[in-house]
């Protein structure tokens, strides 16, 4: 049976100007995909016009609520006692969105309610990664 939780996630996108733009966003995981937390923005807030959805791991985010962490299209860190900030590279550009470390905290407490540190099942995961992948080949 499939388990998917979802919490909305209030995010300040930092500008340019230094100004904080408050930036409605989701947080998701799914037993589907025990490995990943997904982050979903709006179609109206989106270049595209369009849902955006950036999926990274949800060890990424464990270890980014506490320090520095990330490399690629992601980076997350601890942004003083109660913020934290997710970095985001597109080649579109970067966006940088702070968000509250507690919620953070009690999404990932939620996450684990539903599959346990250590507990991923990878075989299902894999097995729809490489149909995709191949297209059924």
């Amino acid at each position: 049976m499939t388990v998917t939780l979802e919490q909305p996630a209030r995010a300040l996108l930092v500008t340019a100007e230094d100004r904080e733009v408050p930036v409605p966003a989701s947080l998701r995981y799914s037993s589907d995909d025990p490995l990943a937390v997904h982050l979903d923005f709006p179609a109206d807030i989106s270049l595209s016009g369009s849902t955006v959805t950036w999926t990274f791991s949800r060890d990424l985010l464990e270890e980014g609520v506490q320090a520095p962490a990330g490399t690629g299209d992601v980076h997350i860190w601890p942004c003083g006692r109660s913020r934290t900030v997710v970095e985001l590279h597109s080649p579109y550009g970067m966006a940088l969105l702070q968000f509250d470390t507690a919620a953070l905290k009690r999404f990932l407490l939620r996450s684990y309610a539903v599959v346990a540190a250590g507990r991923e099942e990878l075989g299902p995961a894999l097995d729809r990664g490489l149909t995709t992948l191949l297209g059924g080949v």
